[in-house]
Order: C-alpha cells, then sequence, then structure tokens
C-alpha cells in the first residue's frame, strides 16, 4: 500500500517559503505528491531554501489553475477549517484524518489534503468539494497555524496510520472487474459532474427554485460527500437522473429488467 495515492493540494499560497517548508514536512513523512493551486510565488528561491533537501518535491509539484483540476481522479477530499461554518460538514481531527485517508487508499482510491491560503484558509466553496472537514485541535488561545505546520501535523498522522496498517495484512483483495466497480470509489470530479446532472434534473422537475435555493445543494453535498459512493453505485444514480428528465420531459424511457 503505497503513500503514492494521497496528493497535497495548497490553495494559492501567497509566501513561496510556505510552499518549501510543506515540501519539507511531506518529505519527512513519505508524501511526494505536490499539487499547487494558483500560488503566488513559485517557483522561488525562498520556497527552495525553506525546502532545506525536498527540492525533489517542488520539483515534481504540479501547478493547477483552480482547485476543480487539483481534484481530478481523486475519491476522498479532506479540506482543512479552523473555522465554524454556516452549513454543519462532517469533521475529523488529525487523528480520524489518518485512518481515513489509509482506508480510502485501502480500497484503491485517491486522497487529497487541501489546505487553504495563510491569510483566509479555504473559501465555503472550497469546502464543499470536500467529503470531510479538518480542524487541528490547537491552543484556543493561539491557535493560528503556519501552513507548513498543519502540513506536517496531518503528514504526520498519515505516516502514522500508515505503518500501523503495514503491521498487518492488506484488506485490499483481487477481485472480478464487476465486483472491483463495486467497491471502487467515485472520484471528486465524477461528484462534480454528478452534482450538476442531480441540480439539473431537481430544476426540472420543480424541486429546486434556482433563485431560491435555500442552501439545497451545499446539504446535497455534504449527504453524498460523507456516503462513500461506489462507482457502480454512481451509475445507477446518473440512471436514475437521466430516466427522471425523460419522464418529465415526455421522452421514451426504458424499464429495467433485473
Amino acid at each position: 500500500m503505497s503513500l503514492q495515492s494521497i496528493r497535497v493540494v495548497l490553495v494559492n499560497t501567497s509566501h513561496a517559503g510556505n510552499i518549501g517548508g510543506a515540501a519539507r514536512a511531506m518529505k519527512n513523512m513519505g508524501l511526494t505528491r505536490l499539487v499547487l493551486v494558483d500560488p503566488e510565488d513559485f517557483p522561488s528561491p525562498n520556497a527552495v531554501a525553506r525546502a532545506s533537501g525536498a527540492t525533489d518535491i517542488l520539483d515534481s509539484a504540479e501547478i493547477v489553475a483552480t482547485l476543480e483540476e487539483a481534484l481530478v481522479g481523486c475519491s476522498l477530499v479532506l479540506g482543512t477549517s479552523a473555522r465554524d461554518r454556516r452549513i454543519p460538514w462532517p469533521l475529523l481531527d488529525p487523528r480520524e484524518t489518518g485512518t481515513v485517508c489509509l482506508e480510502q487508499i485501502e480500497r484503491g482510491g485517491e486522497v487529497a489534503l487541501v489546505f487553504g491560503r495563510e491569510y483566509a484558509g479555504l473559501t465555503n466553496e472550497e469546502l464543499q468539494r470536500c467529503q470531510y472537514h479538518v480542524h487541528i485541535p490547537s491552543d484556543p488561545d493561539f491557535s493560528s497555524l503556519n501552513l507548513a505546520a498543519a502540513v506536517q501535523v496531518l503528514a504526520y498522522e498519515v505516516r502514522m496510520a500508515w505503518l500501523a496498517a503495514n503491521d498487518k495484512p492488506s484488506k485490499q483483495e483481487k477481485l472480478e472487474t464487476t465486483s472491483m466497480l463495486d467497491t471502487q470509489p467515485v472520484t471528486a470530479d465524477e461528484l462534480e459532474h454528478y452534482y450538476g446532472h442531480l441540480e439539473q434534473t431537481l430544476v426540472e422537475i420543480g424541486f429546486l427554485d434556482p433563485q431560491k435555493p435555500r442552501h439545497l445543494m451545499p446539504r446535497l453535498r455534504r449527504l453524498y460527500g460523507r456516503s462513500g459512493i461506489s462507482k457502480l453505485e454512481m451509475n445507477i444514480l446518473r440512471g436514475i437522473l437521466t430516466e427522471t428528465q425523460k419522464a418529465v420531459r415526455g421522452e421514451p424511457h426504458k424499464r429495467r429488467s433485473d
């Protein structure tokens, strides 16, 4: 079981030194995949200086324009958050985060640990792309963590969970293609396509008023995000939506025989 399936995503980082510090923290704990979303200053000698020998992580870092691009292929997305949000979301502490990450990669999934801007963290919209929010329980009298320190905390917990998992046999078994589809987790980009399809269908049937959405879609994102949908289950849900749209439009639709 490889930690290559876990990527660290830094969103709109303003200080290059923090990127270097995060790379060093990652390499300390065996993580190698760094994705930078619209960094303000990178590449930079300050990043190299703070990396202290982890320049290979910087050299192989992927730079993308949006968080959506950074999450392509991920079946589990966890976003760090220091604030209470308007809509409650499934919340993990760092130790639980390590365990959940390892469970996901044992199932063959890809994981993203997402860290926000130094000055403002992740936006509500960005956090809604995450199945879980992660809160590091620092001292409330001095709770602000440096970005690289936050990466270090979660990377450490991931490594501890990985070491514990390697002391016992992997749960992953060789399965037939159909069975694999039933257990293989859906990716973040597949979920985004589903949410778009779901919203379109809800508008068509009159359940969702786009002028007065009432936080319906964020709540549905939260529901589906915590359910651990497999690819097979996603195919079923997409099929239901398609047939619902056909019925509303008066188009012929097929009946399932199984």
